[in-house]
């Protein structure tokens, strides 16, 4: 009697599973740039005057908001 295996096998290629743990790390560096990109611009406004910001169409409690979600695209 023959036998069929109708399982599907995982094709993964050593490129793949080399590149991996790189592709993860430039990620991780990706994500901490863009973080402290964003805290650097908050600190800026938040170092501004009331009348500064009212300038930008900004008020005080929106900075954390407007920064963060402009990434998000909320």
């Amino acid at each position: 009697m023959a036998m069929t295996d109708l399982a599907p096998r995982a094709s993964v290629s050593v490129l793949r599973i080399l590149t991996t743990p790189f592709v993860a790390f430039g990620k991780a560096i990706m994500k901490i740039s863009e973080s402290n990109a964003q805290v650097r611009r908050a600190r800026f406004l938040m170092d501004l005057s009331d009348t500064e910001l009212a300038a930008r169409g900004l008020k005080r409690d929106e900075i954390i908001q407007h920064v963060f979600s402009a990434r998000a695209g909320i």
